[in-house]
């Protein structure tokens, strides 16, 4: 299904770098893997290790990091920005700012940065697809969390933005945006064995179930393959109906 693309996805230990990493493999992808861990070999190894086929990258920056991928592959079929960073709760008077430039830095500056370094090649090529990972959130908003929110709705616009900027260039820019998808970055093993509040959890989801990893990288699959290369712009939604 992806034709043995080159595929840049980022924060491969968090969110859904694993499974993405492990489906796109299987339909034939050549995946290289950015994480902060990676700089210690034997996080790499363990990575490696546990999703065969995959490249792990000890390099952090955006610039270097695309560089070392064109210099190996010549191109950059997709860059998934799949970034990955805790909730901060916070109500606005008692938020931290410290916090929120860190967010920010995390969930739309770094995405930003890879954008711009993998678009230069795109461009050159004539095609290209660049995948915002990000969140539901901003569509109804969460109390106390205006920080996260606020973040994730600045890379959604970002997605929307650039997906005009270079679609004459015929590069695909979107964003998908999961809420209630299984994952111990939200949704720790202790949490969901709290009977109490996982039903409190499940509450406010139409479908009445968390979102399974699987399914995500299913949609995930459909986004970086040819199938989707008429749809750009979207900030598509995957929380069992709790984004309406």
């Amino acid at each position: 299904m992806l034709n043995e693309k080159i595929i840049l996805i980022t924060d491969a230990l968090h969110f859904l770098g694993k499974t993405g990493s492990r489906v796109m493999i299987a339909e034939g992808a050549t995946v290289y893997a950015h994480d902060n861990a990676f700089t210690d070999a034997a996080a790499r190894e363990k990575f490696a290790a546990e999703i065969p086929g995959v490249k792990p990258l000890a390099e952090q920056d955006p610039t270097a990091i695309v560089d070392q991928v064109i210099a190996a592959e010549g191109r950059i079929d997709v860059m998934i920005n799949n970034d990955a960073f805790p909730a901060l709760k916070a109500s606005i008077d008692e938020a931290d700012i410290g916090d929120l430039r860190n967010t920010l830095e995390a969930l739309v500056v770094r995405g930003f940065h890879f954008a711009k370094e993998v678009s230069k090649h795109m461009k050159k090529a004539g095609q290209g697809k660049i995948l915002f990972i990000s969140s539901a959130a901003p569509r109804n908003g969460i109390p106390n969390y205006s920080m996260y929110v606020a973040a994730r709705g600045g890379t959604n616009a970002l997605a929307q933005t650039l997906a005009k900027e270079l679609g004459r260039y015929n590069i695909q820019v979107n964003a998908l945006a999961p809420n209630f998808v299984e994952s111990p970055d939200y949704f720790p093993k202790e949490l969901l064995e709290n009977e109490a509040a996982f039903k409190k959890i499940t509450s406010q989801i139409p479908l009445g179930r968390l979102g399974k990893q699987e399914e995500a990288g299913d949609y995930l699959l459909f986004l970086v393959s040819d199938k989707s290369n008429y749809i750009t712009g979207q900030v598509l939604y995957f929380a069992g109906g709790w984004a309406i």
